[in-house]
């Protein structure tokens, strides 16, 4: 039931926040096509049972920085318009397209990248492909990154044994009120 619950919360605050920021999404695609001539980023994702699928966000870094963890890039990778994006999370903003494909939900486990085996792997232990990952999470809002996979695993696992429709809405509050960083870039 409780699961169900939040499906049906994510797709109606989805819609919603799809509808609201829609002139925001806009703005922000123009911008980040003057910046890059290609605003928009794709990337494929472990997602719920290790199922792969596409992840959306404005891109912050340039076109021709490699696909890897945020942790693994360069700061020089990203772009002056990227740091606006990032520091105030708008890059995040195309991933509620996720949320009401199924695909995420608003508070789970950040879904990493494929080649991230090691994180795949303590969170196979953990049993958190379980749920569907999340724009944001207990990790997220604690400023626990990938680049400490067990600790990330760990905090995961604790988030989804006491998942609740409480938590839910206060990870999101913790959210939209600036907790936590996202992940780190390599200085």
């Amino acid at each position: 039931m409780n699961q169900l619950f939040i499906r049906l919360l994510d797709i109606v605050f989805s819609i919603i926040g799809l509808i609201v920021s829609l002139p925001v999404l806009f703005v922000l695609f123009i911008f980040g096509w003057f910046y890059t001539r290609s605003p928009v980023f794709r990337q494929r994702r472990v997602g719920r049972d290790q199922k792969s699928f596409t992840l959306v966000k404005f891109r912050t870094m340039r076109k021709d920085t490699a696909h890897v963890a945020t942790h693994l890039a360069a700061e020089s990778s990203v772009t002056p318009f990227g740091r606006f994006l990032r520091r105030t999370k708008l890059d995040e903003l195309p991933q509620l397209w996720n949320v009401l494909k199924g695909d995420m939900s608003l508070v789970g486990p950040r879904p990493c990248l494929e080649s991230q085996f090691e994180l795949i792997e303590a969170r196979n232990k953990r049993n958190v492909f379980s749920v569907r990952p999340g724009i944001t999470g207990l990790a997220q809002v604690n400023d626990i990154d990938m680049s400490t996979p067990e600790l990330l695993a760990k905090t995961d696992a604790k988030m989804i044994e006491s998942f609740s429709v409480k938590q839910y809405f206060y990870l999101i509050f913790l959210t939209l009120t600036g907790k936590g960083a996202g992940d780190r870039i390599r200085k």
